[in-house]
């Protein structure tokens, strides 16, 4: 099996890690990059006969389209805005395609290739990281236990294991992903209705077992939901997504928004720069650069099960690997990636081909069960009674 990845990035060189660590059906690794000394660290950190690097931009379709002919997959790990393009070359040249998703214009435009893509037996699946990604399959799963499903609560976060004021957060992948998460509205279902609030509202308290997590603040954004409000109209009641953080976090962010630092607007008529790039300047300055990062994650789902009340929950702590030198979000990134792509390689998504994303045509607990393998320690419980996402970890009470 040969899988091609483009982008070395921080997610790109830990899904090939990730690809190069097991190798019982992986033969070969391609990865793409314009950056040499990325490609050569790589190399350096990933001692495999099956790597292989080519220096190449990500824009240059002619050169890409020759290395990623053969491939039984091409995940793509590049800025979202390329993913389009590049989901196009894998088209023409008969490839399956998945990306980290998140921005939903690009995802569409990409979900637009779905009969071009049925006609060439090829699957065009973007949203495959943490979010977008394992929490919607995660989310479906739980869904997929009950009879009827009333309330679906996905939270999930990014946050350092020493956190500093006034922000107490750090920088995991990128300035402008975070801003455009906090300034752009988040869609959500309420009273059965798919309605848009606030990014950086409505905060929460949320409670972890794990010291030093036990009391945590979870707001809504944008990123995270993608597709799925979309798809779960109708079906529940309420759905929200919502950004775990430490504590006071959105407080201070609302402060610097409400400034009008996230506009994409000029600071004056004598420069280009608007207020938005001073902000990813400064946030890449004083956010930015390793550290040692925790994700966590919750899932509840709330509705019937054999005509009784019943609530599914999913639950994951992951940590900084401090033996590998790898970050959490990375991991956590990296792995349903990964998974993704070798189901497509695989032939083991729904017949056919398309474009749609992975919790609508992969099988959902095989998915679940082989990122479990793979590291990612997922707890599932099912409670016999409702039961609400703010409630202090372990949710009181008995689980069936």
């Amino acid at each position: 099996m040969r899988i091609t990845v483009i982008g070395a990035g921080s997610i790109g060189s830990a899904v090939v890690r990730e690809l190069c660590r097991r190798t019982d059906e992986v033969d070969q690794v391609q990865v793409c990059d314009t950056r040499s000394r990325a490609l050569q660290q790589l190399h350096e950190e990933v001692d495999s006969q099956f790597l292989r690097s080519f220096q190449v931009d990500a824009r240059d379709m002619t050169v890409l389209s020759q290395i990623v002919q053969g491939s039984d997959c091409v995940i793509s790990c590049v800025p979202a805005e390329l993913n389009p393009e590049l989901a196009e070359l894998c088209l023409e040249v008969g490839v399956h395609f998945c990306d980290l998703g998140g921005v939903d214009e690009h995802v569409q435009q990409q979900l637009e290739l779905a009969e071009e893509a049925r006609e060439k037996s090829v699957w065009i699946v973007p949203n495959c990281g943490l979010a977008p990604g394992l929490v919607n399959m995660l989310c479906f799963r739980a869904l997929d236990q009950l009879d009827r499903a009333e309330a679906a609560h996905l939270r999930v976060g990014d946050v350092p294991l020493h956190p500093e004021p006034p922000f107490n957060f750090r920088i995991s992948w990128s300035a402008d992903r975070v801003i455009d998460d906090y300034t752009n509205p988040a869609r959500l279902i309420e009273n059965g209705t798919v309605v848009e609030v606030d990014s950086l509202s409505r905060d929460e308290e949320i409670h972890f077992e794990e010291e030093p997590f036990g009391k945590m603040e979870a707001f809504c954004t944008q990123g995270g939901l993608s597709t799925l409000t979309d798809t779960l109209s109708g079906r529940v009641n309420e759905l929200d997504h919502k950004t775990i953080r430490w504590p006071g976090h959105a407080h201070q962010m609302r402060f610097i928004m409400g400034l009008g630092l996230g506009e994409d607007r000029k600071i004056g008529v004598r420069t280009h720069l608007t207020y938005r790039d001073i902000l990813v300047r400064r946030m890449r300055d004083r956010l930015g650069g390793d550290h040692e990062d925790a994700v966590l994650l919750r899932v509840l789902v709330r509705g019937e099960q054999n005509g009784d009340p019943a609530t599914i929950v999913y639950e994951m702590i992951e940590r900084y690997n401090e033996s590998a030198h790898q970050t959490a979000v990375m991991r956590c990134t990296a792995i349903p990636t990964v998974v993704v792509a070798l189901l497509l390689a695989r032939e083991e998504a729904v017949t056919g081909g398309g474009a749609d994303v992975p919790e609508n045509i992969l099988p959902r607990q095989r998915f679940l069960d082989e990122v479990a393998e793979r590291g990612l320690n997922i707890q599932h419980n099912v409670y016999e009674d409702h039961r609400e996402i703010t409630a202090k970890s372990p949710l009181e009470g008995e689980h069936a």
